[in-house]
């Protein structure tokens, strides 16, 4: 069977921009196979000393409905007022009067010491008075924790929110943190778990578990 050679600058690429591309039945034209989907920012709260940071939809251009599919949360060098506590977050059905949606989780932490003599990889359900995997618990999610107050010293991550809007099902979300721990060390944490309420969930609130979020920005996007 003979093969065809085709020119690059020969094709018809006008109607691809921007999507999946596949050969249509033309002898030069390629057409778009799917759309995919795509991300749209909504909000963006700068933190200075606040107690919390809360997203409400439909309270100052937040949006947290059935707009999207996934909320993505993005939060950037998030620094504590006080030093050695804990980033987390909580969820409302009830546009934020309360924060205590019942939740499951579970999570690994992976560690590693600026001197070199520590590190670790493990299953983590907390220490002291710290519960990182929660079951059935109305307590908060914790994101990271034992963050440093010093100036350099933050936490940054993503949070992910599958389909809070849903009446059917439970809600899923997954957290990925990376920050500089008060021993000092760098440290990862992943989560994932789900608010066990067939409600729709309407607002997510930001915290540490002790003092102000003294800066930092957390971003809200939509995907679809």
């Amino acid at each position: 069977m003979a093969l065809s050679k085709l020119t690059y600058n020969s094709l018809n690429v006008t109607a691809t921009a921007s999507k999946g591309i596949g050969f249509d039945s033309g002898a030069d034209d390629l057409a778009a196979t799917f759309s995919g989907g795509s991300m749209t920012f909504i909000k963006k709260i700068t933190a200075s000393a606040d107690s919390t940071i809360s997203f409400v939809d439909g309270t100052s251009d937040v949006v947290l409905d059935n707009t999207y599919k996934e909320y993505l949360f993005t939060y950037n060098n998030i620094h504590p007022a006080t030093s050695g506590v804990d980033f987390q977050f909580n969820l409302s059905v009830d546009s934020g009067s309360n924060y205590n949606v019942t939740k499951t989780s579970a999570g690994i932490r992976a560690f590693h010491g600026e001197d070199g003599s520590s590190a670790a990889l493990a299953y983590y359900d907390g220490t002291n008075a710290n519960t990182y995997d929660l079951a059935q618990s109305t307590s908060v999610q914790i994101l990271f924790s034992g963050v440093n107050n010093n100036n350099d010293d933050s936490g940054s991550g993503i949070l992910r929110v599958f389909e809070p809007s849903s009446t059917t099902f439970v809600k899923h979300y997954m957290t990925d943190s990376q920050f500089s721990h008060e021993t000092p060390r760098s440290m990862r944490f992943f989560f994932g778990g789900y608010a066990n309420t067939t409600s729709a969930v309407d607002a997510i609130q930001f915290s540490m578990s002790s003092g102000n979020i003294d800066a930092g920005d957390i971003c809200l996007y939509g995907i679809n």
